[in-house]
């Protein structure tokens, strides 16, 4: 049975994981408008991984005894100024997420609910796969400059959670 505490920041964590898939899916609909088939690809695989994450969370808050609440969420921005500044953006979303989940795991340590410290060991090797995973393709577009993005765009989707052990 989870604490009350507990159920009202994982259910947060559903919010912040909604939220997640809206904002992802919005930079997916601006890449594909952009003509940058593969960047948008990227970021609607994405929309569903973080879809998937927030069901995790609102199935494991009711399996527990909890309430599980779909969230209301706010609207993403539609535009963004480059490539680069879209990636720049899921990477400080991806560590804000981060920090929530050690929170999480902060406060069932606190708690001692080592099930859902076990739990969410799998969202802490996740955060840090996908953290990795975005800041690798901010560390190609540097390299690449403002130009030359029609490779890059081509060759995205063999980016993504490449270099990562043990995926799930």
């Amino acid at each position: 049975m989870l604490s009350k505490k507990m159920e009202e920041i994982l259910n947060l964590q559903v919010g912040k994981e909604a939220y997640a898939s809206a904002l992802y899916l919005a930079m997916a609909s601006w890449a594909e408008n952009k003509g940058m088939e593969g960047v948008s690809e990227w970021f609607y695989a994405q929309t569903e991984e973080e879809r998937l994450h927030m069901l995790k969370f609102l199935r494991y808050v009711n399996e527990r005894g909890g309430h599980g609440v779909v969230p209301l969420v706010d609207q993403p921005p539609v535009a963004f100024k480059d490539v680069k500044t879209v990636f720049e953006a899921a990477l400080e979303h991806e560590q804000m997420v981060t920090r929530s989940i050690n929170e999480i795991v902060a406060l069932a340590l606190e708690e001692k609910d080592f099930t859902t410290h076990h739990w969410l060991q799998w969202f802490v090797e996740e955060q840090l796969e996908e953290e990795s995973s975005v800041q690798r393709i901010i560390d190609k577009l540097n390299l690449l400059g403002e130009h030359n993005l029609y490779l890059f765009d081509r060759d995205i989707m063999g980016m993504r959670g490449a270099g990562a052990e043990g995926e799930a």
